[in-house]
């Protein structure tokens, strides 16, 4: 079947019961703390780039479920993430949400000091105490790990490795070389949605041609593949119509594409939400991600950040407003609708409704959080040893619970 460059892919029949989640699931604040502690409180969250603490002492804070988490560089180069808490009296030592601590970070209470790697190592008036002892007080560190440019933070006291929640797509984004790309531009978006609205929203293209016409006219909705979900991210890729070089405001690329790109690849724009807060675009001459911090069930920050190659950010006349303009304008469409979505299901007249046969991923991901609150509601082990439903989800070896323990 063919409509007009697009071969249109037929898609199995969904079940019969197949429908959208009840209300509580975007309302309820039980259901979102449930979900906040299971994959906020312990998968790895993206928090930011590698870029952001390039020199030793630079900063960035992160707020998640209420904590205040500071991600710097130490001397040595390694990076650290700790609580924002001092070892003191608890006060809150960084109240700037980017910056650079100098050689130091220094409590701005009673001076107790810190080294850039946590270490305590002033402590006023404390040597009049026979029993203190500077090494039992250094700041409470968080996990932290790096993938490709991408900084990661992790809440839970043990949590798996970060490449066990990565799986298969260091190996698949490889060759944008990711930890390349610089920061272009950054938009802060306040959306009055749920964090699954804008999974979801983010992983279908059925609402394309009437909600972003500009976008369907380079990227047909129905073009591309999706990888069925799997465990710890969905997603899948679209394919540009002949002629569009990449996605900006005319479709034209006043970009070099990224040099080790195959020639099927400087075709395709991929789509992938990385479990629980990162979405990944990767396009032939930029990436653009979004971090979504979830605030209330009905409220999340989203961070959307444009990268691009070094070498054209230092070209004169660098202009990369075809890209942001872009997808500013896609962006709003998009959280305004997920607004929309947000104030229907809030209705007492809201009830669940019928997903199409090309709505398959995202009734996939929605069994997998509706298991998830079923195993946490029964007091269950959040998944150890334990595999997905398979009618539900089609998963057959992999867990959940391996990457989300209880």
């Amino acid at each position: 079947m063919h409509d007009s460059d697009v071969t249109i892919k037929p898609r199995e029949t969904m079940p019969a019961d197949a429908r959208t989640l009840p209300a509580e699931y975007y309302v309820g604040q039980e259901h979102f703390h449930r979900e906040m502690e299971a994959l906020f409180a312990k998968m790895w969250v993206c928090a930011g780039r590698t870029e952001q603490v390039e020199t030793p002492g630079c900063f960035f804070v992160r707020e998640l479920l209420g904590e205040s988490v500071i991600v710097t560089r130490s001397a040595p180069g390694r990076i650290h993430a700790f609580y924002n808490v001092c070892r003191h009296r608890g006060t809150k030592l960084c109240t700037e949400e980017t910056g650079r601590f100098g050689t130091s970070i220094q409590c701005p209470y009673h001076a107790w000091t810190y080294a850039l790697d946590g270490r305590l190592i002033g402590a006023p008036h404390m040597e009049e105490v026979p029993h203190f002892r500077k090494d039992d007080y250094p700041l409470h560190a968080v996990h932290v790990d790096e993938w490709d440019g991408h900084i990661f933070i992790n809440l839970a006291r043990d949590p798996q490795p970060l490449t066990a929640q990565l799986a298969d797509l260091p190996a698949k984004f490889r060759t944008w070389r990711m930890h390349d790309l610089r920061l272009g531009h950054r938009i802060v978006y306040d959306i009055q949605a749920n964090w699954k609205l804008i999974i979801q929203n983010y992983n279908e293209c059925l609402h394309c041609p009437n909600l972003h016409p500009a976008l369907n006219k380079l990227s047909h909705y129905l073009s591309g593949e999706n990888e069925p979900l799997q465990p710890t991210y969905m997603g899948g890729r679209m394919d540009l119509r002949p002629g569009v070089e990449t996605l900006s405001i005319d479709g034209t690329c006043p970009r070099d594409l990224l040099p080790d790109l195959s020639a099927e690849d400087r075709r395709r724009v991929y789509y992938y939400a990385i479990f629980p807060n990162m979405l990944l675009s990767l396009h032939p001459d930029y990436m653009m991600v979004h971090t979504i911090w979830p605030l209330a069930p009905n409220r999340t920050m989203n961070i959307c950040e444009w990268h691009f190659h070094p070498k054209e950010l230092a070209r004169d006349g660098f202009d990369a407003s075809d890209a942001i303009q872009f997808w500013d304008l896609t962006n709003r469409q998009d959280w305004h609708v997920c607004e929309l979505s947000q104030a229907g299901i809030s209705s007492r007249a809201y009830a669940p409704g019928p997903y199409s046969n090309r709505e398959d991923l995202l009734y996939a991901f929605d069994r997998m959080i509706v298991d998830l609150h079923r195993r946490r509601a029964v007091g269950g082990d959040g998944g150890h040893g334990r595999s997905f439903n398979r009618e539900a989800t089609g998963f057959t070896e992999k867990t959940l619970g391996k990457i989300v323990p209880e």
